[in-house]
């Protein structure tokens, strides 16, 4: 019997072992949760599966409050800091994500809905623009996200007109316009949303106009480095900084002074010549040439705009924020990149579907690229 059981139970640990359906659901769970399923669950998603309803497996293991206080907290808080790292505490960006994803929200709204998620613990201390109080006592007391969760209007609480999803929260405002000239912000929006970074767009044939001044046009006193290298990040990303230009970080909190460029924006002098910020104006010179492939859809067929929001909105209608949506499922679930060809041109049908009709529900995205990797 001893024996019966431990054979058992390594045929569920083990994925290369006679993974049917009971074996899948187990499987699965745990990655979703981070714990076995009752034999209740673990039944009704073995007849899922069973009946060719594997997606609706993977649904009714996400109803597991831990799959938002555990799985999905985890995994955006790497979105949230420079160093992408989940060893941080609890904020406002990943209760606003793991908000949105539980309400099934348009998740494209996580870069332009006026919306913030926050607890209705009593004991909680209120939300405070200035600290984070609030959520490190949610996380240090084991109140449930899943549970407390509630959407609140993110400009009523902060006061802060041109709200952008989370990247106007307080934490993103900590990590990306702590210093510099906020161009950490739109780099860390790419890489998070875009799965893009600077360096995969570098594109030297787009012209220069809107590089600033603090970027020299001859490093080492040679402009060729300038010309074949610098430029070729710098004149995408400083035409888009101007949607951030009106904010800032005063050390405890976001600043937004409407009609003011912050200073930090046009500081610099090291080559008087080089693009003044004089508002919150954008241009998105990425839209033609080879980022074009990006599938940018453009604002009534503009690709530029003024302010936060209207970045976010752009940014989010984007074919690449769904694919790259995917992709990061594909990553949480199955814990590896895609590779062979099948899951890669799954994950590219399954972007396609997720933001059809304007639905953009996370999910139901990840309850379908999980069965990807269930197991045979």
């Amino acid at each position: 019997m001893r024996l019966t059981s431990f054979v058992a139970a390594l045929l569920l640990l083990s994925p290369g072992l006679l993974a049917g359906p009971r074996e899948q659901a187990y499987r699965i769970h745990n990655r979703l949760t981070g714990v076995p399923p009752s034999n209740n669950v673990l039944n009704q998603m073995e007849q899922l599966i069973q009946s060719g309803q594997a997606q609706a497996a993977v649904e009714l293991a996400m109803q597991n409050p831990r799959f938002y206080d555990v799985t999905l907290k985890n995994w955006v808080k790497d979105w949230t800091n420079e160093d992408q790292t989940n060893r941080v505490p609890l904020n406002d960006y990943v209760a606003t994500v793991v908000g949105i994803i539980r309400d099934d929200l348009p998740f494209d709204t996580v870069l332009y809905g006026d919306t913030l998620y926050v607890s209705s613990d009593g004991n909680a201390p209120a939300y405070d623009n200035a600290n984070n109080d609030h959520y490190e006592y949610l996380e240090e007391n084991g109140v449930s996200l899943a549970q407390s969760l509630q959407r609140v209007v993110q400009s009523n609480v902060t006061g802060i007109p041109d709200t952008a999803g989370v990247i106007t929260t307080r934490a993103s405002g900590q990590a990306f316009f702590d210093a510099g000239t906020n161009r950490a912000m739109t780099r860390f929006t790419f890489m998070n949303f875009l799965c893009k970074d600077f360096e995969e767009l570098h594109d030297i044939t787009i012209p220069d106009i809107y590089v600033h001044r603090d970027v020299d046009r001859a490093p080492g006193g040679d402009s060729r480095q300038y010309k074949n290298k610098c430029v070729g990040c710098h004149a995408g990303q400083d035409a888009l900084v101007g949607a951030w230009a009106y904010f800032d970080w005063d050390g405890t909190q976001v600043t937004y002074t409407p009609n003011q460029v912050i200073d930090k924006i046009n500081a610099s002098n090291v080559f008087n010549d080089g693009h003044v910020v004089t508002d919150d104006s954008w241009h998105n010179l990425w839209a033609s040439g080879q980022n074009a492939v990006l599938g940018w859809r453009g604002m009534n067929g503009s690709h530029q705009g003024s302010g936060a929001r209207s970045l976010g909105r752009y940014l989010a209608s984007s074919q690449q924020f769904s694919q790259c949506m995917a992709e990061k499922a594909y990553k949480l679930v199955c814990v590896k990149e895609p590779q062979n060809a099948t899951d890669i041109a799954a994950i590219k049908a399954f972007a396609t579907q997720f933001e059809a009709n304007g639905q953009y529900n996370m999910k139901s995205l990840i309850a379908k690229v999980s069965t990807l990797c269930m197991g045979q």
